[in-house]
């Protein structure tokens, strides 16, 4: 069915993504099936914003770059189909994405590294970067009272009416009017198939049901489409700026080291847990070490003027990272360059060279600089570094490979060191709000 599809849909729920360790609330072990139970529910492990996508998260990135999957629809707000690589135009988030926020007057997004601090299309702690603009931005994940957004669900509704194929992966179909999406196929002629562990509503409406693991299922079509799952390539960023100034005297440099997110200075910088400085030239001989250990990461001193060296930070990961600590070099010396940022397209070249060093060497800590530019009136140099934090592969896909399945697949199939536990962290009662977007 998929070999003979001209436009195939592709809608997931829940089910995706709890190889991640993201808990699902009605599959069998979700978080509703063991409060009915009355059995503890899922403790928290490692925190939400280390998610890595699974094997069929990545399976659908294949299929979109072969032309095969058109569209994809998600109830997720775990947003791992945009991590993944999925682009945004052939993706439809019907409940929102807690890692997004939204300017409500231009409609620029912002995806973010952190979790988003609210529900409920609210305010949040920031403003729209766009020069034009400064309103303040909203999260994107829908409360119950909320109706599905026009952006989301008019794509969504069209694409249906235009599948020949409709998809329906991990999701129990159960949830209005998301659910009914995929019934628009069928006055065009169009299929249903559906893969879950569960039955659901829409079965009998199905051209073909598969009550299964979504990720063994997947393994099975990529293989037999003569495709290969990618590897996935986690890369986050940060900023590191050096501010110098001379002193009354004019016989030392005082400078200030900040260690910083990409989405603004005040914003959270959850992958790293500390930072340790050192010094790195023999005229540096005698500056005192640095560990820098709450965030905003800062660091003052002085030193003599025309002295230059190499200040070395090691940048130690939080729990979920791929490795533990990543080092990097930043040049210090008193001029500061007036070089601006690169042009994007040399920053997509070297985060691609960046990735394919990962993949060949199975593991990350590898970092680049991708972007740099000069204050001048703060005299002030700025250097934006992409840091892989996370390098997971998949071995071939077969039924074999995959039928000792026990609930940890990316465990047994991960190439290097990975982290790929993913724990739970909100409390019961948001996770109830949130059920509509999981389902």
């Amino acid at each position: 069915m998929i070999q003979k599809s001209k436009h195939l849909v592709v809608f997931t729920g829940a089910g995706i993504s709890t190889s991640c360790g993201i808990p699902d609330f009605r599959g069998p072990k979700g978080i509703w099936t063991l409060q009915r139970e009355g059995k503890p529910l899922p403790e928290a492990s490692l925190p939400f914003h280390r998610a890595l996508p699974s094997v069929t998260h990545m399976a659908l990135v294949e299929l979109e770059k072969a032309g095969i999957v058109k569209f994809i629809i998600s109830q997720n707000i775990d947003g791992l189909h945009l991590r993944s690589g999925i682009p945004r135009e052939k993706l439809a988030e019907l409940h929102g994405n807690s890692f997004m926020e939204i300017c409500p007057s231009c409609g620029t997004e912002y995806l973010r590294d952190f979790e988003i601090e609210t529900i409920g299309l609210k305010k949040t702690s920031r403003h729209c970067s766009k020069p034009d603009c400064g309103a303040k931005l909203r999260d994107t994940v829908l409360d119950w009272q909320d109706a599905l957004p026009p952006k989301e669900m008019n794509p969504a509704e069209k694409n249906c009416r235009m599948a020949d194929v409709v998809l329906c992966l991990g999701t129990s179909l159960q949830i209005t009017p998301a659910c009914n999406l995929p019934l628009k196929s069928l006055s065009g002629g169009g299929k249903i198939v559906i893969v879950n562990l569960q039955k659901t509503p829409k079965d009998k409406k199905a051209s073909l049901v598969i009550h299964g693991l979504v990720d063994k299922v997947i393994a099975g079509v990529i293989e037999l489409l003569n495709l290969r799952i990618p590897p996935f390539v986690r890369v986050d960023f940060i900023q590191i700026s050096i501010t110098q100034a001379l002193s009354a005297d004019k016989r030392f440099i005082n400078w200030l080291l900040r260690v910083t997110s990409v989405h603004g200075s005040k914003a959270p910088l959850p992958f790293i847990k500390s930072v340790e400085v050192s010094f790195q030239d023999g005229q540096s001989q005698g500056y005192k070490e640095a560990i820098l250990q709450r965030h905003p990461f800062k660091l003052k001193r002085r030193t003599a003027q025309r002295k230059v060296f190499d200040l070395v930070l090691k940048l130690n990961f939080s729990d979920g990272c791929g490795c533990p600590s990543a080092q990097i070099k930043v040049p210090f010396g008193y001029k500061v360059p007036s070089s601006t940022d690169d042009p994007t397209s040399t920053k997509d070249i070297k985060l691609e060279l960046l990735k394919g060093c990962a993949i060949q060497e199975a593991t990350c800590g590898q970092s680049a600089v991708i972007g740099r530019k000069a204050v001048l009136t703060q005299n002030t140099e700025v250097t934006t570094h992409a840091i892989v934090t996370n390098v997971v592969g998949h071995l071939k896909s077969s039924p074999e490979a995959n039928s000792a399945y026990d609930g940890d697949l990316l465990q047994k199939i991960k190439l290097g060191v990975m982290g790929n536990h993913l724990c739970w962290k909100r409390k019961c009662s948001r996770k109830r709000k949130r059920s509509r977007a999981a389902s």
